[in-house]
């Protein structure tokens, strides 16, 4: 048992998932399991159903990615050994950088034009701006003024 437990500990801290590991996970989910099974025989609360059903879905899932973990692993050192057996050529570049080749079709570009810049056609004017008052006052103004003039207007 202190072999267990000392594999267990150090399997914490290596990378990827390791038998002791699996093993230990398995054992508290099945223990979790008979627990809950215990607690519906007691109680019939289907409250206990549902955390049975969380608990065997996180369990399936642990399973299936150390499993998949493993697969991927292998597939890896097959790989690296298949790597080391290919007989290396003399004055060959042998970097591992992708090279991508640019197919260029000669067709027309079309599309939307709408973002492209448009040519000035004339000269901008700018309002006069008034250093202490914003933008809409001057507008009140100006909208004021043409009010007092059709009074000055109608009174002639």
């Amino acid at each position: 048992m202190a072999g267990f437990a000392e594999q267990l500990w150090e399997s914490i801290f290596t990378p990827g998932t390791t038998p002791t590991l699996l093993l230990a996970t398995n054992v508290t989910f099945a223990s979790l399991q008979l627990v809950l099974l215990a607690l519906l025989i007691a109680t019939y609360s289907v409250h206990f159903v549902a955390l049975s059903l969380i608990s065997g879905g996180l369990w399936w899932a642990i399973n299936w990615f150390a499993t998949e973990l493993r697969a991927a692993q292998e597939k890896e050192e097959a790989e690296k050994a298949r790597a080391e057996q290919r007989p290396v050529r003399q004055g060959t570049d042998d970097s591992e950088t992708e090279v991508e080749t640019i197919i260029s079709d000669n067709k027309p570009k079309t599309g939307s034009k709408a973002v492209e810049p448009v040519e000035k056609t004339g000269d901008l004017k700018l309002r006069a701006e008034h250093s202490l008052e914003s933008k809409s006052a001057a507008s009140t103004e100006d909208e004021w003024e043409k009010v007092s003039e059709n009074e000055n207007e109608k009174d002639k």
